[in-house]
């Protein structure tokens, strides 16, 4: 809910920036004359109080939303990558939720007949879950080959890390063609 209020803000702002900076083109490459400019300028200084206002009021509000922006931008700028932090005798472990899915990859390939292998992790209450997305050759098994990816998975993932596998999925995306490979033979 939160995202989409910042994006929605964003685009709101992004739109009344843009239209402040083409009003500010026009005016500095003399689209408009002195004594507009000399109009418009009073009426926002004093001339009629409405507008001022409707102008301070307008102000605030984009000067609220930049400061919303600014905060967001330092708050995650400064945020470290997602981790799994585990507590030894010996102190603190933290692994990266990119090494593990790594670590699956690594493992996911060690499988006969799979390519172009995808991975995702997810921490949950009672371990790790595992998205393990990959092309078959079409040349086994697919419950077979998938039965032998989990299972590598699982267990490479708890012997490197330490950390339980609650479940390892695997999505076979598609089949690849077998690409024959012919070679002219020439006497």
């Amino acid at each position: 809910m939160i995202r989409m209020l910042d994006r929605l803000l964003l685009f709101l702002y992004s739109i009344a920036i843009g239209a402040a900076s083409v009003i500010a083109i026009v005016a500095a490459s003399g689209g408009f004359s002195a004594s507009f400019l000399h109009d418009f300028v009073t009426e926002f200084s004093g001339g009629n109080r409405s507008i001022q206002g409707a102008v301070i009021g307008a102000a605030i509000v984009i000067l609220l939303v930049s400061l919303r922006f600014f905060i967001v931008s330092v708050r995650r700028g400064g945020a470290s990558t997602p981790s799994i932090n585990q507590r030894t005798e010996h102190g603190d472990i933290r692994i990266s939720v990119e090494t593990v899915e790594n670590l699956a990859l690594k493992a996911a390939s060690r499988t006969r007949g799979v390519k172009d292998l995808k991975a995702r992790v997810r921490v949950t209450e009672s371990g790790l879950t595992i998205l393990i997305r990959a092309f078959v050759d079409g040349e086994g098994s697919i419950p077979a080959l998938s039965e032998e990816m989990q299972r590598t998975v699982s267990l490479q993932i708890e012997e490197a890390t330490g950390i339980p596998v609650a479940e390892v999925s695997v999505f076979i995306a598609n089949v690849l063609g077998a690409q024959a490979t012919f070679k002219s033979r020439v006497e």
